[in-house]
C-alpha cells in the first residue's frame, strides 16, 4: 500500500501583493498608491512605510533642523554599514579581503562615533535612542519597550521626549542651528 500524503489545511501562502506579517509588525503602511512606472509605463502599486521623523515634523513636535539632523545621521549610519546584515560577494578573489570597508565607510563611522560622543556616548539615553530609533529606524515605542535605556524599558511618552532631545543635540552637533553663547 502506498502511503497517502496529507494536505496541510489552513496554511494559505501569504499574498505577494501586500507587506508580510513580519513587516507589518514593525510599523504601518499607507494605502497603496497606483501609478505608472516612469520607464515602462506599466501600472505599479507603491506602499509607503511610516516615517517617524516625518510624522513628528508634520505634527510640529520637531523643527526642520531636527528632522534634517536625523536624516543626516541616518544617512551616515547607512554609509557606515552599521544597519544591515553583513554581505559576502558571490565571487571571492584569492588573496583579497572580502569584508574590507572603503575609506568612505570608515569616514562615516568616524562621524557616527563623533555624533554619539556629542550625545553622551553609546550607552547614554540619547546615544541609544540615536542608534536604534534614528539609525536602525526602530519605532519609538519598540525601542522604549525592548531596548530602552540601560536595558530597562521606558514609557513611550518619555521615549518620544528622549528622541526630541536627541535630535536637538544632533542638530547642534551637525551645525544646523546656531549655537548661543552664555554671557
Amino acid at each position: 500500500m502506498a502511503a497517502k500524503r496529507k494536505k496541510k489545511i489552513g496554511s494559505q501562502p501569504e499574498s505577494l501583493g501586500t507587506p508580510s506579517r513580519w513587516r507589518l509588525q514593525h510599523g504601518g503602511f499607507s494605502e497603496p498608491i497606483r501609478e505608472a512606472d516612469p520607464e515602462t509605463g506599466s501600472p505599479v502599486q507603491h506602499r509607503r512605510a511610516v516615517d517617524t521623523l516625518g510624522m513628528m515634523l508634520a505634527n510640529g513636535t520637531i523643527t526642520q533642523e531636527m528632522h534634517d539632523a536625523g536624516g543626516y545621521f541616518r544617512a551616515l549610519f547607512r554609509r557606515a554599514a552599521l544597519d544591515g546584515m553583513s554581505r559576502s560577494p558571490l565571487i571571492r578573489l584569492p588573496g583579497k579581503t572580502a569584508d574590507a570597508l572603503s575609506e568612505r565607510n570608515m569616514d562615516a563611522r568616524r562621524k557616527v562615533a563623533e555624533a554619539l560622543d556629542a550625545l553622551g556616548g553609546h550607552e547614554s539615553a540619547a546615544g541609544s535612542c540615536a542608534w536604534y530609533v534614528v539609525g536602525l529606524e526602530m519605532s519609538v515605542r519598540e525601542w522604549a519597550m525592548r531596548q530602552g535605556w540601560g536595558g530597562r524599558p521606558v514609557a513611550p511618552p518619555q521615549a518620544q521626549g528622549m528622541l526630541v532631545a536627541t535630535l536637538s543635540v544632533l542638530a547642534g552637533h551637525f551645525g544646523l542651528v546656531p549655537r548661543t553663547r552664555a554671557a
